[in-house]
């Protein structure tokens, strides 16, 4: 347990640092009040894991290591339901109901597409 315990931390660390650098990219490019960093790793992440599940899943080419270290660990990192949670009680406490609405639904819909797509390329 320990072993994939040091793997799952080292994925999460990558993951993580990812999720940083997306954060601070999209704020030096989007100054609107939509929380466009969380929203691309929330939307990425989805995407990502779609496709380590479809390989998992379809051709069992990941080992159980490598399970842990990109979905549990890289993708535990880098996806930020936890922010996005967050980001919609700022935009509810400010009233601000049409970037709320937008936001909820526009995360919901990707995701699903992009677990889907990621799904679809590896079948």
């Amino acid at each position: 347990m320990l072993r994939e315990l040091i793997i799952a931390g080292c994925g999460g660390f990558v993951g993580t640092a990812g999720r940083y650098l997306v954060g601070k990219w999209s704020a030096g490019m989007w100054h609107g009040s939509f929380p466009m960093g969380t929203f691309l790793v929330n939307v990425i992440g989805c995407f990502i894991v779609g496709l380590f599940f479809g390989l998992l899943e379809n051709s069992r080419v990941m080992t159980p290591s490598q399970t842990v270290l990109l979905i549990t660990g890289f993708c535990g990192g880098f996806t930020t339901f936890s922010s996005f949670a967050n980001d919609m009680w700022i935009l509810g406490n400010k009233g601000n109901w049409g970037v709320f609405a937008l936001y909820l639904s526009a995360s919901v819909v990707l995701g699903i597409l992009c677990v889907w797509a990621g799904r679809a390329i590896i079948r």
